[in-house]
């Protein structure tokens, strides 16, 4: 039987929550494992329970350019270690300059990118030097680029969502595309793109909630699938309701402008980080016991 500590209560606690004692049920169940246990929550009380996929767990800034022309753009992740050093001028130059530099030379990966001129040297020796003068940690975690017939439309909330979206129409559609887009975060333009990975867990989850009711195998599955063609309404851009005006879909406000939707790119920072927690208490004890 495996070990069930406080730091795992806690952490799925801080992932969904939910009640400390049924965090400890789910993992002891689980025999420790989180993600099952995460599943296993979702199943007892609901959608309040699945917070993990949307919290912002680490530190750094979204980066978005645009070039004048609005037929290329970019959109990057750069993280470090606090919320005060993405504020930085030096940091934040240093976001913005990539996410140009990205739209601008199409490098393949993060290491292409990295052996990229800027400035006086690459991006690997700017990212260095700025380390050594804010003094913490900071990575390229991942970048998408966008070259289109069309055009580009681009939104960033706070530094920490970021949204590009590749469309056709009047250039306010881009606009309220992008906003809708951070708002509900839809994971694919359509139903058909949604990962299969994503139908399966939530088939899973759907299919342990039905046999719960008792119901016969013939209408648990009828249940299942329901559930299921709800859960893809639901994150598919073009079937949510448009944040501007819930009485019409996405795919709705489209037709009406006369317009089309091709691609984008949702970056939220920090997402599937876990970020590093600390005992305050703790460590000023140990502070204290090593100077005594």
């Amino acid at each position: 039987m495996a070990d069930i500590t406080a730091a795992m209560v806690k952490e799925l606690r801080e992932k969904t929550d939910a009640p400390m004692m049924e965090c400890k049920r789910a993992l002891t169940e689980a025999a420790g494992d989180m993600v099952r246990a995460e599943e296993i929550l979702r199943v007892k009380l609901g959608s309040k329970a699945s917070k993990a996929a949307s919290r912002v767990t680490a530190e750094g800034l979204i980066g978005l350019y645009i070039s004048p022309d609005a037929k290329q753009g970019a959109v990057v992740e750069i993280n470090c270690e606090t919320d005060f050093v993405a504020k930085n001028d030096d940091f934040v130059g240093f976001v913005n300059a990539l996410a140009q530099l990205v739209a601008t030379s199409n490098p393949a990966d993060v290491a292409a990118l990295s052996g990229a001129p800027l400035g006086d040297g690459t991006v690997e020796s700017v990212r260095s030097a700025l380390i050594g003068k804010i003094g913490e940690n900071i990575s390229i975690r991942r970048f998408q680029r966008f070259a289109t017939a069309d055009k580009l439309a681009s939104y960033v909330h706070g530094g920490k969502i970021g949204v590009l979206v590749d469309f056709s129409g009047p250039d306010e559609v881009g606009k309220d595309l992008a906003m809708h887009i951070a708002a509900t975060k839809p994971r694919a333009i359509d139903e058909k793109g949604v990962p299969e990975a994503d139908k399966e867990a939530e088939r899973s989850v759907a299919r342990q909630k039905a046999a719960e009711s008792g119901k016969p195998a013939e209408i648990v599955e009828k249940m299942v699938e329901g559930s299921v063609t709800k859960f893809l309404k639901e994150v598919a851009l073009l079937s949510q309701p448009f944040v501007k005006n819930d009485k019409q879909s996405v795919a709705q406000m489209l037709k009406e402008k006369s317009a089309a939707v091709t691609g984008f790119a949702l970056f939220v920072v920090g997402e599937g980080i876990e970020k590093k927690t600390s005992d305050f208490a703790a460590e000023v004890a140990a502070a204290a016991a090593g100077n005594a």
